[in-house]
């Protein structure tokens, strides 16, 4: 029994070494892997191609589905990034503007172009915008916009028009003048008696001064004045207030030879009622007013502009065609006329005019002598109708009714 006892002992002591040569066989195996990828890659290359007989009845299309071995990868290539291309630096203060191939050069201005001042406040700068849009292509018009975005008739402390609108004109010397103002004037008026508030019977009359006596300073100086009215707002109030104050602008204007020019109905609609969206100068639905209900987009000033746009061509006539050309020596047009224009001339006798046929001038004699009047003498001096034939249309006598024919009895 004793012998039997040691004989598992002495098993357990033979297999260590064993074990512990497998573990160092293993981690042998590993670190040749780790520092030789390459010859396990030749080595797993040639045990795939060491394929059976299947190798030749199925092609290459058996060794491309045969599955690689999950502990070989293949080293990737790292692609390089190429560097972005330098964008290209534009030295706005020598370049000059760049030019789409559909947009036209801009119209060259002549020397004696006529100039249309515009002043006000941040309406007549708008206004400035769409009118310049307006005569972009017209030679004999330049506009001049030298509108003031705070200002107005109220507040002279804060920019004094009636003394800065002389100083304007006596610089530019225009054609005519555009005034648009009024939007900043609804709050107290300071006067050299007392403080106006806004509505009150003393303020309009301070304020219809004002605006008298600043468009005298266009008219007293034979110049051709339009003023501008106000458009509708967002706000009721304003847009009662606006109401009342174009009235106002209208009388006085009108009072001293100025021109009112009334944009009303091109920012409501129907019903009168402000609208953000309406209807350009081409008929298309485009927002004309910003989200404030108070300033108006692009295309709102241009539809502002149109308004103005008529009156002011119609005061400068042929000076605002877009086709004025200059004509001088070397572009007049042929006219055709003979070298010496006395030797092709024939007098005609007034007397005897013999071109027509006839022999005296026309109401040479008196007409003829009528024996009867005419339907015209007795319509107008007799109040006398001649009867309408039968069957036309102005034919009221009831036609006559036929007796019955008579029966024969045999």
């Amino acid at each position: 029994m004793p012998a039997d006892a040691e004989l598992p002992m002495t098993k357990k002591t033979d297999r260590t070494p064993i074990r512990w040569l497998v573990l160092a066989l293993a981690a042998a195996s590993l670190c040749l892997g780790a520092l030789a990828p390459a010859h396990v890659a030749e080595a797993q290359e040639q045990r795939y191609q060491r394929r059976s007989i299947l190798d030749f009845f199925l092609g290459r299309r058996y060794l491309d589905d045969a599955p690689q071995a999950p502990d070989v990868q293949q080293p990737r290539r790292q692609q390089r990034k190429r560097p972005p291309p330098p964008k290209a630096v534009v030295n706005t203060r020598t370049a000059p503007p760049l030019r789409t191939v559909e947009e036209e050069p801009a119209v060259q201005k002549l020397g004696d172009a006529r100039t249309i001042l515009i002043v006000g406040d941040f309406l007549a700068s708008g206004l400035g915008d769409g009118l310049t849009a307006a005569f972009e292509t017209s030679p004999g018009v330049v506009v001049e916009a030298r509108g003031n975005v705070s200002s107005g008739l109220v507040r002279d402390d804060y920019y004094d028009w009636p003394e800065q609108l002389p100083k304007m004109i006596d610089e530019l010397k225009p054609a005519m003048v555009v005034v648009m103002i009024g939007a900043n004037d609804r709050q107290q008026m300071v006067t050299d008696t007392a403080k106006e508030k806004f509505r009150t019977d003393g303020w309009f009359t301070e304020y219809r001064r004002r605006v008298l006596s600043f468009g005298k300073e266009v008219t007293g100086r034979k110049i051709p004045l339009l003023w501008v009215g106000l458009p509708a707002f967002e706000s009721d109030s304003m847009t009662a207030d606006a109401v009342q104050m174009n009235q106002l602008y209208r009388n006085q204007v009108e009072s001293i030879g100025g021109e009112f020019v009334d944009i009303w109905d091109g920012f409501v609609d129907e019903n009168g009622n402000f609208i953000v969206t309406g209807s350009d100068v081409n008929g298309q639905q485009v927002r004309l007013r910003t989200s404030d209900g108070i300033n108006l987009t692009q295309a709102g000033r241009r539809k502002l502009a149109f308004y103005v746009e008529k009156p002011a061509r119609r005061l400068l006539g042929t000076q605002a065609s877009p086709d004025l050309v200059r004509l001088d020596s070397s572009n007049l047009p042929g006219l055709g006329l003979p070298d010496n224009p006395v030797e092709h001339t024939v007098p005609i006798s007034l007397s005897d005019p013999n071109l027509d046929g006839g022999a005296e001038l026309l109401g040479a004699r008196p007409p003829p002598m009528a024996l009867t009047r005419s339907p015209r003498d007795l319509l107008v001096e007799q109040g006398e109708m001649t009867p309408a034939p039968p069957g036309r249309v102005d034919d009221y006598r009831l036609p006559v009714a036929k007796a019955p024919a008579e029966v024969s009895v045999k």
